[in-house]
């Protein structure tokens, strides 16, 4: 589950308690990456709310699904195979075409965004995340402006930034405390955009 001591659902007390329950999934099932934060519940709750409001709310344009398809790829190039896992399922559900949703597994697996069944703009996106990820100080004003030329405004650009960025984070976060996916549910996510401050997995 972890490399750290955690807090089962069941001997959760106080603010713990109350954090699991707003984000459990079906039959009380905590994500391992938020139980890994059990020891600090604070930290999980500035987790949650930086993911919730990053990918998982209404005030975005970018179509959630290719949300998703960023994290997966960024997930993918930090070789964070539970949030490739996690994030490819809730892709795939979003997008509501498996062929489509395999197709982009395989191309993010082969490192080619040319061969992703995705649009110019998209794939301008893609290229934009790796390099924030591999290579975050080689970025210029000219990639930004590049976004801009593919057809992305500007609060769609920091949309594809935070998502990218914050994606990092949950991978560093899962990597460096040794995350499994044993006995998570794969794909739940927060999905009530309307309300930020649901937390619920389903």
């Amino acid at each position: 589950m972890a490399w750290i001591k955690t807090i089962p659902f069941e001997a959760a007390t106080g603010k713990l308690k109350t954090l699991y329950a707003r984000v459990t999934g079906p039959d009380n099932n905590v994500d391992n990456i938020m139980m890994a934060h059990s020891l600090r519940p604070h930290t999980m709750e500035a987790h949650m709310a930086v993911y919730k409001y990053v990918l998982h709310h209404s005030g975005n344009t970018v179509p959630k699904w290719f949300l998703e398809v960023l994290g997966v790829w960024v997930s993918a190039l930090n070789d964070c195979s539970y949030c490739v896992e996690h994030h490819f399922a809730g892709m795939k559900r979003l997008l509501g075409d498996d062929p489509r949703a395999d197709a982009i597994r395989v191309g993010i697996e082969a490192g080619d965004i040319s061969a992703l069944p995705l649009d110019d703009a998209q794939k301008a996106a893609m290229r934009y995340a790796q390099v924030l990820t591999q290579a975050p100080s080689a970025l210029r004003e000219a990639d930004i402006q590049a976004l801009r030329d593919a057809g992305f405004d500007d609060g769609e650009i920091l949309e594809i930034n935070q998502v990218s960025a914050y994606f990092s984070y949950a991978n560093r976060t899962v990597l460096g405390l040794g995350c499994s996916t044993d006995g998570d549910v794969i794909g739940l996510s927060p999905n009530n955009s309307a309300d930020p401050d649901d937390w619920n997995h389903a």
